[in-house]
């Protein structure tokens, strides 16, 4: 009896030990699932987004194309050559054979082919310097990377915002990204893919909303200790609705002079929207003018020298 029940708790035992792994993979994979229908990238809100999601998507395809037949035959293989199968075939001398050498040469060489054509057509047609064709003029943003915050400056309307980028949906918005600080990269992935900015240079980023939202952006480059709260509101709105935001902002008590922007420039955590009625000229070839020593000469009203990389 005693024998009996040992041999039961044994195999309980056992069987606890083979379901909490299977459990905690299940629980994985279920919260996969529910970030995978969450994910801002599989939710596209404009043509450069969705174009990239597309992306996605295709060479997902063409890794299945490689892993699928890999799962099927490695399970086909347990299954046929297992011990207990006598029937199966044992023909260990394949060395010189013709059809295992084309099946080992040419599908890895039309794989390769297939992902270069695929990579060479997007690469040219996602470029983030290339203008979107519009009937629109596109909108002009200066970006700047701060610590840790991002600042926008309208040149156009003469303004600044502080962790709010906003411009009117359906029209192009072609971004002029720099840093001040050390490396940082711009990513909205609702609306396009991500960007370096690099103190001392200038990318270029264009993206479009099709429609009015508020989206989320952030710094997806780990830059120091408030890296976590480096996000920054974006917002699609109607003609008439970001005519009233640049209103708003032109009536802002405060404005982006030298002294300013030397303050703002410091560390902070958490920096709440900042508007800025007015900026200082030529404030952001300035910025990335002071980065390059010798090689330009300081604009009026350059901010101060860069501070010490960490």
């Amino acid at each position: 009896m005693l024998k009996e029940e040992y041999q039961r708790g044994s195999v309980t035992q056992a069987a606890d030990k083979l379901t909490r792994p299977v459990m905690a993979v299940g629980a994985a994979l279920l919260a996969g699932a529910c970030d995978l229908r969450q994910s801002a990238v599989l939710d596209p809100k404009g043509p450069i987004a969705l174009a990239e999601r597309d992306l996605l998507f295709d060479a997902f395809l063409v890794m299945m194309v490689v892993i699928v037949p890999i799962i099927v035959l490695t399970l086909f293989f347990a299954w046929r050559y297992r011990a207990s199968n006598t029937k199966a075939a044992y023909a260990p001398k394949w060395a010189e054979s013709v059809r295992l050498d084309a099946f080992v040469w040419l599908v890895p060489a039309l794989i390769v082919v297939a992902v270069a054509v695929l990579v060479w057509r997007s690469t040219h047609k996602l470029d983030p310097y290339r203008p979107i064709d519009s009937a629109l003029p596109p909108l002009d943003v200066q970006v700047v990377a701060q610590d840790w915050k991002w600042l926008f400056i309208y040149p156009e309307q003469g303004i600044a915002v502080v962790n709010q980028l906003a411009f009117p949906n359906g029209r192009p918005v072609s971004l002029r990204i720099t840093s001040d600080t050390v490396m940082n990269s711009f990513y909205v992935p609702q609306l396009a893919g991500q960007i370096y900015a690099m103190a001392g240079m200038q990318t270029r980023l264009q993206l479009l909303a099709d429609q009015p939202g508020k989206f989320v952006g952030r710094n997806s480059m780990y830059s120091g200790g408030g890296f976590s709260d480096q996000f920054f509101e974006v917002l699609s709105l109607g003609q008439a609705d970001f005519d009233a935001w640049v209103a708003k902002a032109r009536q802002a008590p405060a404005r982006l002079d030298a002294p300013t922007y030397t303050a703002l420039a410091a560390k902070s955590r958490l920096h709440p929207i900042t508007y800025y009625s007015a900026i200082e000229p030529k404030l952001f070839d300035s910025i990335i003018a002071k980065y390059s020593h010798a090689h330009h000469a300081p604009a009026a009203g350059t901010p101060p020298a860069a501070a010490p990389r960490r």
